[in-house]
């Protein structure tokens, strides 16, 4: 048959192309498309080389057919109407379904009546089955006349037809309609990219065997699009090195590029073309920064249109904004450097304004970089009080890419603060130094509170990153003065300044030795975040970074850090002033902010895990210490250098878990090993806890000799230091010397909890030793109960065996007062002396308010007694009233300790 034109009809527009060999099988897809057909109408619709005609080609030929074989049909671009319905008439020839005679045929290449509509829908109608028509390619040819006379008909088919459209672009059918109607199944863009497991399964068809990290990047650079990961695939068949080529191939330099610019950009016209090729300099654009790029005011149209025809250009969610396809952006970079030399840098340079006027910080200083315009760049951002972003945030990474180009000698204070701030960030200290000199010498009062703002706050980072205390403070306290000139809108709109100065202030305090000074900064830290987590956000798209004060994603993101870092400094401050409970808390907030934020490994730091070790070796449960010990260890490893403190605290830790073991070797070992280049800690402090330390790890050799040798070598005014030295005094046999370095110590309030603790254990030996006996009881249940609230043990099992010779024999069970022995002794208290007491019990004890008890012994709370025993909080309670009644307390350590008098427990 030959069409209205005379021509004789294509065959090949009547077979469906052959399915690729390398074939991925989408099941998924095939059943939503065996179930669309089951209605009138199924759109398959995304851009070029997504995969819609081979997926439809794939449904057609395995068999998915219900209820007869589809017939198919490609669609021209140059199909006038009368020549489209003359070949879907002979598409449903060679199908094989009969359309009655009177139906006839077009006449005319322009058109056809619509009476011909009319006898063909009625036709379609009288079938015995209904017709699968596939139309490929159905975006190329959409005259209006065409798409109405195709509604007409598959609305009056009577469900005798059924269309599979396969387009880039939205047909010009009312597809509101249809699905008003429900009468619609659609497979989009979203869902034809290929998932992780399609692009293994196609490199598996091709024998290559890429890494997770490998296909992960694939993804990344393809966003799954079927025809670009198909492409990387052939071209690394082609390569020596698969695995270097996904890292490292140029989209302008492969056959992606001539696909992009044969299909997508050169079937655009001039005008659209352009506007293509200047926007490509932008992550995301604007209709009205379009405009600006262009020059001219037809942004809007145009780059709606691109979208809705699937041109690799997407709308960002529901707001103004577009976005290219990563590849297509990059090979029309190369494109327009081609066309164009010396345009790409102009462009960068009216974007930055642009965005800068818009108040889009982050876009505009990345702008002004590309375009060279260091000044502009560096002055955004040093202006805006936004240097700590460089620092922290989801855009530090960004940021800092962007002035890695920074030439040193660019002139201003603005960029030699920027170029000071991006060597501090790789740890480059000299180069810091260099920088930081530049920036002073462009500086002076006169400057704006911003710069010197951005000046004092480098000063403290710097300070911490080489431990100096002074430097630090002095910093410090000029940031927090500037920024008292500063409108509180804009300091209000960059916590993370405030956060990062005082996160950084104490982890420096605490390096020092200085406890309190360290809470009092980090918990200010800690405030300065807010609640990051309930924060709201910001519409879709790219927020403007504003003065306004209003939290954003940005704004939250870049608190994370800050946070996580004040939280795991203030657990382990609170370790060593032995507040075992709020250590906990804050090392799991830490490690809770750490997961929340996603912060990757080489981000995380160990000491939250390395404070639970802290606090389980401090409770006595080993087993626990050296768990978390190994998983701070682990996370040390993959995660920035450690602080001072918490390198100290983890050598520490480590010695005493292994001299709990029984290894006194491995704890000297553990202390005395090298520390790697650049990670020694300094300062009297450090020196002191290492010294502290070595001398626990000799007495637990029963080396008291080298024990004092140990501290001998680092005076010291700590208690710490004058604790230890009594202990190994003690122990070297010299009570009174230890008695003397005991009597010096501070007031209790001076002291942290395990000194406290500590020095009563030591004063109750000694006051044994001269044979006070009640006196060392008297000591010794003091030591108990300030150990109780934290549940503070492993003291008393590093007291040695008279500690807990002691412990058993305050706690031997009392004869009863009518027994001889006990009219012989009388009521015996806790500490020894004979008084007169209560009846031991009222009435006795159930089993399981024995248990709660023996729970309530061991210093347990409510909720774990409740934990343990697997009951509720409430019936804990319960129980502990009773056993209260029963033995005439109304405290649970009075309790405790009845029931250790009366041989209870």
């Amino acid at each position: 048959m030959a069409r209205p034109q005379s021509d004789p009809m294509l065959t090949a527009r009547f077979t469906a192309p052959a399915v690729p060999k390398t074939l991925v099988h989408r099941p998924e897809l095939l059943r939503r498309l065996t179930a669309g057909v089951r209605g009138p109408l199924t759109l398959i619709n995304g851009p070029a080389g997504s995969g819609k005609t081979v997926l439809t080609a794939h449904w057609a030929a395995a068999g998915r057919r219900a209820p007869r074989p589809p017939v198919w049909l490609t669609v021209e671009p140059d199909d006038a109407p009368g020549v489209f319905w003359a070949y879907v008439l002979e598409a449903l020839h060679r199908g094989g379904v009969e359309i009655p005679a009177a139906v006839g045929r077009p006449t005319r290449a322009e058109g056809v009546t619509q009476s011909f509509l009319v006898r063909l829908a009625a036709g379609l109608a009288e079938s015995a089955q209904p017709v699968v028509l596939v139309l490929d390619q159905f975006d190329t040819a959409q005259p209006p006349a065409m798409t109405e006379g195709l509604d007409f008909v598959l609305r009056h088919a009577a469900g005798g037809l059924r269309i599979v459209l396969t387009s880039r672009t939205d047909s010009l059918l009312p597809l509101h309609r249809y699905r008003a109607a429900g009468e619609i199944a659609e497979i989009r863009h979203a869902d034809l990219r290929f998932t992780h497991a399609d692009a293994e399964a196609l490199l598996g068809e091709h024998r290559l065997d890429l890494s997770p990290d490998g296909i992960r990047l694939l993804m990344q650079r393809t966003e799954g699009w079927a025809a670009g990961v198909r492409l990387c695939a052939l071209a690394m068949q082609r390569s020596p090195d698969p695995e270097a080529f996904v890292r490292q191939f140029a989209a302008d330099r492969t056959t992606i590029a001539d696909y992009l610019l044969g299909e997508v950009l050169d079937a655009q016209p001039p005008d659209t073309q352009d506007l293509l090729l200047r926007v490509c300099v932008t992550d995301r654009v604007h209709p009205d920064l379009a405009d600006a790029l262009t020059g001219r005011d037809d942004a809007a149209r145009t780059l709606a249109g691109l979208a809705r025809d699937n041109a690799f250009l997407e709308q960002v969610d529901a707001s103004a904004w577009y976005r290219l396809h990563p590849l297509f952006a990059e090979v029309l970079r190369a494109h327009l450097r081609q066309r164009h030399p010396g345009l790409e840098q102009q462009l960068h340079g009216r974007a930055a304004r642009w965005l800068a006027g818009t108040g889009r910080l982050t876009e505009a200083v990345v702008q002004g970089a590309a375009a060279g315009d260091w000044p502009f760049a560096a002055g955004q951002l040093v202006d805006a009080l936004a240097i700590g972003r460089l620092f922290t945030g989801l855009e530090a990474e960004q940021l800092n890419r962007a002035f890695a180009p920074l030439p040193a000698e660019t002139e201003g204070a603005a960029p030699a603060l920027v170029g000071a701030a991006a060597r501090l960030v790789v740890q480059d200290l000299p180069g810091y130094e260099e920088a930081v000199r530049r920036a002073d010498s462009h500086l002076g009062p006169g400057s704006g509170p911003a710069a010197r703002v951005s000046r004092s706050f480098l000063g403290v980072l710097a300070g911490r990153a080489t431990g100096d205390p002074a430097a630090t403070e002095r910093a410090a306290a000029d940031a927090e003065r500037v920024l008292g000139e500063l409108p509180a809108p804009l300091v209000g709109a960059h916590p993370e300044i405030r956060a990062l100065l005082l996160a950084a202030l104490g982890a420096v305090r605490l390096g020092a030795g200085r406890l309190d000074g360290a809470h009092s900064a980090l918990t200010a830290a800690v405030e300065a975040c807010g609640e990051p987590g309930t924060r709201p956000g910001t519409e879709p798209g790219p927020a403007p970074d504003t003065a306004s004060g209003a939290a954003s994603g940005t704004e939250l993101a870049a608190l994370y850090p800050p946070l996580c870092d004040a939280l795991g400094s203030l657990a382990l401050t609170e370790l060593m002033r032995g507040r075992l409970r709020q250590a906990v808390a804050h090392a799991r907030a830490s490690l809770a902010v750490a997961e929340q934020s996603a912060l990757p490994p080489e981000r995380r730091s160990g000491t939250g895990h390395l404070v639970l070790a802290g606090v389980a070796l401090e409770q006595d449960d080993l087993p626990a210490a050296r768990s978390h010990l190994d998983l701070a260890t682990a996370t040390a490893a993959a995660g920035p250098r450690p602080e001072p403190a918490v390198a100290v605290a983890a050598a520490v830790i480590g010695a005493r878990i292994a001299a709990a073991e029984g290894d006194g070797e491995v704890a000297l070992a553990v202390l005395t090993r090298p520390w790697p280049a650049g990670t020694a800690p300094a300062g009297a402090w450090a020196a002191d806890e290492l010294a502290v330390a070595a001398s626990a790890a000799h007495l637990a050799r029963g080396d008291a000799a080298a024990a004092l040798r140990a501290l001998d070598t680092v005076p010291s005014g700590r208690p710490e230091h004058a604790l230890a030295r009594a202990r190994a005094l003690m122990a070297a046999g010299r009570a009174e010397p230890a008695a003397r370095e005991l009597a010096a110590l501070p007031a209790d309030d001076g002291l942290t909890l395990p000194v406290r603790v500590g020095a009563c254990l030591l004063r109750a030996r000694i006051t044994a030793a001269d044979g006070d006996t009640a006196e060392a009881h008297r000591r010794l249940a003091e030591a108990v109960e300030l150990a109780r609230p934290e549940e503070l043990r492993r003291p008393f099992a590093e007291g040695g065996p008279w500690v807990r010779r002691s412990l058993r024999e305050a706690t031997r069970p009392v004869p009863p007062p009518g027994s001889p022995a006990g009219r012989e002794r009388g009521p015996v208290s806790r500490t020894g002396s004979q008084a007169e007491g209560p009846p031991p019990v009222v009435e006795a004890l159930s089993a399981r308010e024995t248990d709660v008890l023996r729970q309530a012994a061991r210093m347990l709370s409510t909720e774990e007694i409740a934990a343990e025993l697997y009951v509720s909080a409430n019936t804990v309670k319960t129980h502990l009233k009773s056993i209260y009644r029963k033995l005439g307390v109304t405290r649970r350590s009075d309790a405790v300790h009845r029931a250790q008098d009366l041989g209870l427990l």
